[in-house]
């Protein structure tokens, strides 16, 4: 996942009678490059003609995506009758989100209900000329782009963007004022002023600040020790594991991964072992089990249960916000990690 916790925007020039298309002169024709559809039957550039018209890259393991989620959920069921229409454009980073079971699993729970157009090969992407997730567009009834913004935030000037695209050469009554947005859970918003730690992938082609004695050793199941005293945002395995190209897979029970991080939440994209085997772990910080600091995956004592290939929230820090060393270890083998996100 490319730009995050960072936000940029492009505002087009206004000119008086045709404003200009900011991402080539059709991006919506790529819509029909979707390999499926979600709560929509395929739609098209054409009949989105006269619609103002929102896209949502995202993902569903990504904890940037999911915290804007609830904005972009709020302004389809805000302005719905007033000619717009959102559509979630879901483009997988990890190769488990290009099953569709898996995206559905996650519009049920996030309570996604406007249309996803699945982007398995990114004709989508492509199309739009997309780099990062999440990025919203959002486009005019003659199907151009006047608007783009990249990553969370500003959620407020954006849709401020909706009500002008609206308002142009609208009739329908339009809601007043901006959304206000409470998320709970993973889709809370963060704590960005003490997040001091980078997402971190823990397969070897994008892994850094590995701190195992020995390095990485590439698609070899190799046995691991934990480094003995990580700095900031240095990690590390230790049991019996196998480092692959977007995942690390444990070989043997028992098997640990350490973080040493600075964030109020921290989160770690995982799954479970050969053919949906439920895997079992705990969790501590310092040694100790999270208690109140447990994530919305954790209990009290630090436990959980990897089920789904998905984000697990794992630590919610309640007081002051310091450095922590973080240890998972599972007790059954099989369990596949991705990557640590923090909020």
């Amino acid at each position: 996942m490319e730009l995050k916790p960072y936000a940029r925007t492009f505002q087009s020039a206004a000119l008086a009678q045709e404003p200009p298309s900011i991402v080539g002169s059709s991006p919506l024709s790529s819509l029909s490059g979707a390999t499926g559809w979600i709560n929509s039957k395929p739609l098209t550039a054409k009949e989105l003609k006269g619609k103002v018209v929102v896209v949502d890259f995202w993902t569903y393991s990504c904890i940037n995506c999911l915290r804007a989620v609830p904005y972009v959920r709020a302004w389809a069921e805000k302005y719905k009758d007033s000619g717009l229409v959102v559509i979630g454009v879901h483009t997988p980073e990890f190769g488990f989100e290009k099953e569709s079971p898996n995206v559905q699993k996650a519009i049920d729970k996030f309570g996604i209900t406007y249309p996803v157009a699945l982007d398995s090969k990114q004709a989508i992407w492509d199309g739009f000329h997309n780099q990062f997730w999440p990025a919203h567009y959002f486009i005019d009834r003659r199907g151009k782009v006047r608007f783009e913004h990249f990553g969370e935030g500003q959620y407020d000037e954006s849709e401020r963007w909706i009500q002008q695209l609206l308002a142009e050469g609208g009739s329908t009554p339009m809601p007043k004022g901006t959304v206000d947005v409470r998320a709970q859970g993973v889709e809370a918003a963060p704590d960005m002023n003490q997040v001091r730690s980078p997402e971190t992938y823990i397969g070897f082609d994008r892994a850094q600040h590995f701190a195992s004695p020995g390095g990485i050793k590439k698609d070899m199941e190799q046995s691991y020790a934990a480094p003995q005293n990580p700095q900031l945002n240095e990690w590390g395995l230790a049991g019996r594991w196998a480092d692959h190209e977007q995942t690390a897979q444990l070989k043997a029970p028992g098997g640990k991964i350490v973080f040493r991080f600075h964030a109020r939440d921290l989160h770690l994209v995982l799954g479970p072992a050969s053919g949906g085997k439920q895997v079992h772990f705990r969790v501590t910080i310092d040694g100790q089990a999270p208690g109140e600091n447990h994530g919305v995956d954790t209990d009290a004592a630090g436990n959980g249960v990897v089920t789904d290939y998905r984000l697990y929230q794992l630590v919610r820090q309640k007081g002051a916000i310091a450095d922590h060393t973080f240890v998972i270890e599972f007790q059954d083998a099989g369990v596949q990690a991705f990557a640590f996100t923090f909020g």
